[in-house]
């Protein structure tokens, strides 16, 4: 069995992607959860993972790290992870890795924090390319699988790679026009989503670099965490 090491469910949206991919397909794995420790956590997450960062995914004697090279592997193992039509494959592929490199004014002003509602001191340019861009995206990704899903009928490494904006549209009220807004609602409600967002909700733990983002970009309304 997989073992799945993450970081705390709150903040880190790299763990989501192969953890929600994981649990929405119904592929078993062993959850092990390192707390951020605060400050540099090379050297501290460096005996769980060769990068140093999370997540990383044990098979055996193999380690995999980084949330794309792990959806990969996953995928290699276990059919229906990505398009079976080698076209609209390699436009999952191209977006998901496009969400893995870019979208800086998102990732910066927008950082993941479940249980938080924030209401943005500003919204330049950049950000509002980003969200027209993630937007278009999915808009392509729906018509090219006729839905629910960026992939077809099931969840699926695509959707793992956006679940992160799921979750930073909710705690930010970001707007993805109608289709858009209506898909975040839908990966939202998938059980796996479901499951991570409750847990996040209950943890103990608060990193202050990650409040301190936050507060960097916006004013919190609401704390839903425990």
């Amino acid at each position: 069995m997989y073992t799945l090491i993450i970081a705390n469910k709150n903040y880190s949206s790299w763990s989501l992607r192969p953890w929600v991919l994981l649990k929405a397909r119904g592929i078993p794995f062993e959850e092990k959860l390192v707390p951020f420790p605060g400050g540099d956590s090379f050297d501290y997450y460096r005996k769980h993972s060769p990068n140093g960062r999370v997540p990383c995914l044990i098979d055996g004697e193999v380690a995999v790290w980084d949330s794309l090279a792990i959806v990969e592997y996953v995928a290699e193992r276990h059919p229906g992870v990505w398009p079976a039509d080698p076209a609209f494959r390699a436009f999952s592929r191209s977006a998901a890795a496009e969400m893995h490199s870019s979208f800086s004014a998102l990732r910066n002003m927008c950082g993941m924090s479940c249980g938080q509602r924030v209401t943005l001191k500003e919204l330049p340019a950049g950000l509002k390319r980003d969200i027209a861009r993630i937007a278009e995206l999915w808009g392509e990704g729906l018509r090219r699988s006729g839905g629910p899903f960026l992939g077809g009928r099931e969840f699926g490494g695509l959707d793992a790679f956006f679940a992160p904006v799921a979750f930073r549209a909710q705690s930010y009220g970001l707007d993805f026009g109608a289709d858009g807004n209506a898909y975040v609602a839908r990966i939202l409600a998938v059980p796996a989503m479901r499951e991570w967002y409750e847990a996040a909700l209950v943890e103990p733990w608060r990193d202050e670099e990650h409040e301190a983002e936050v507060r960097q970009y916006g004013t919190v309304t609401q704390d839903l965490r425990k």
